[in-house]
């Protein structure tokens, strides 16, 4: 086996910002503390000097630009969950290791990936482009892997004896230890892990418990730890709220975005597509504006969702500014891409017919489109309507034109040549629109083909009802 660990350094602060493209120098709140207490700050902040457990008034003196927002857990949770379901493509067992670590067995998926550094990088690529630092170690034990990712960044220890040397000469304070034993066995001149092997059990555990001892097993892979696995949700609900009132639509496709990648995320994951979701706003006051996303057929593709979503979004007139926005996706069926054939030969830039529909209508609304429904009846002018589809209806097996006129008109000169027919319809007495025609397929003296009539009975007077391509 061989369990890959990634680690997010800067998830706290992608949760807490997660409506915000680009942030300055911010800090977190420590919200278990009496008073407030800066958490975590980042880079820009700590340039700044800003620290852990400044108070918020002197972190503001040394940065007064300085962005401060608690802790968000759950939406921690959250966005921990959505990159687990990302990863879910590369890994069969995928397990949390909250509050900002992913463990996964990669060992059953090299061979499949062309080994690690393929995989590795496509890892690292992929969370990149999704905005995701981190940093990612490779062992035989989960553990040993949990703690090389916070060290050494890129260490992948194939075998047991490589493991044990690099954690033999890693420092205590990077033991995954508690800061308690870590201070009580330096105290006692212990430096490095091992000098702590050395000791025999009985001795170790008088020092530093029954946890720690077991920790240790664990790191080393001397005991069997099992690692709960992480199983993709059968729908999606996830909500961003914003500090403030964000107005127009606009400051509204960072957040936007975020949402459709994480969905996109776990439609990959659970190998599935989907075809409508729910955008909700919250206004003040109770107000909500509900934009509803519906599709031909099933997709998972981020950039296809988010472009879908933002054409609904703008063609939405917002009744106030918005302070929070979630996506709802209860259904999620199975998505089956399109079989195409082997030597399909390479089309241009056009787009399919479902891409084209599903654009149109975000464009242009639903009630812009309209298709034709077949009727049944037997009069051509009657046999079809704009609208939604009704009922099936069969076609008629006889050769029919492609372009029907609106009412029949007569023909001048005649025709030169019938090709087929006649074909009698006699229908619409019981309605008042009682219509008995001979209809034939005829050559025009042009060259044309054209579907006209004459009354039953008679040689002239011939009406041009359609034209065939």
């Amino acid at each position: 086996m061989l369990w890959a660990c990634l680690r997010f350094p800067g998830l706290a602060f992608s949760a807490a910002f997660a409506a915000t493209p680009e942030a300055g120098p911010s800090a977190l709140l420590d919200g278990h503390a009496r008073q407030r207490l800066i958490a975590a700050a980042n880079e820009e902040a700590t340039a700044f000097g800003v620290r852990r457990g400044q108070s918020v008034a002197a972190a503001r003196a040394l940065c007064p630009a300085l962005d401060v927002r608690p802790r968000d857990r759950d939406a921690e949770t959250r966005l921990l969950a959505g990159i687990a379901a990302w990863c879910y493509q590369f890994s069969g067992h995928v397990s949390l290791a909250p509050p900002q670590a992913i463990l996964m067995e990669v060992g059953a998926s090299l061979r499949l990936f062309d080994g690690w550094p393929v995989l590795a990088e496509r890892l690292r690529n992929g969370l990149l482009e999704q905005g995701h630092p981190h940093t990612m170690a490779a062992t035989p034990f989960a553990s040993a892997s949990w703690i090389f990712a916070a060290s050494a960044d890129g260490m992948v220890l194939p075998e047991r004896e490589g493991v044990l040397r690099m954690l033999a000469a890693l420092p205590l304070t990077q033991s995954g230890l508690s800061v308690s034993m870590v201070k009580s066995l330096q105290a006692m001149g212990f430096r490095r892990l091992e000098d702590i092997f050395r000791l025999p059990r009985p001795e170790l555990t008088r020092r530093i418990g029954r946890d720690g001892v077991a920790w240790l097993d664990r790191i080393r892979g001397q005991s069997a730890h099992a690692l709960p696995a992480w199983q993709p949700p059968a729908s999606f609900l996830q909500k961003i709220e914003f500090d403030g009132e964000l107005d127009g639509s606009q400051p509204l496709l960072f957040p936007l975005r975020r949402l459709t990648r994480e969905l996109a995320n776990l439609l990959a994951a659970r190998d599935g597509g989907v075809q409508r979701f729910t955008l909700t706003l919250e206004h003040a006051r109770g107000q909500s504006t509900r934009i509803v996303v519906a599709m031909a057929a099933p997709q998972r593709e981020a950039e296809r969702l988010f472009e879908l979503a933002r054409t609904r979004l703008e063609r939405t007139t917002l009744p106030a500014p918005a302070r929070a926005i979630e996506l709802v996706a209860e259904e999620l069926p199975v998505f089956r891409p399109p079989v195409r054939d082997l030597f399909e030969p390479v089309r241009g830039d056009g787009l399919d017919w479902p891409t084209l529909d599903e654009r149109l209508r975000a464009r242009l609304g639903d009630a812009a489109l309209r298709q034709i429904a077949l009727v049944a009846d037997h009069r051509p002018e009657r046999a079809m309507r704009y609208g939604t589809p009704g009922p099936v209806v069969s076609l008629p097996r006889r050769r029919r034109p492609l372009w029907l006129l609106p009412r029949p008109m007569p023909m001048r000169p005649d025709p030169v040549a019938v090709l087929a027919g006649p074909e009698r319809i006699e229908s619409g007495w019981w309605d008042g629109a009682d219509a008995r025609r001979d209809y034939y397929i005829v050559r025009t003296a042009e060259g044309q083909q054209a579907w006209a009539y004459l009354p039953p009975g008679t040689l002239d007077g011939w009406m041009l009802h359609g034209w065939f391509a």
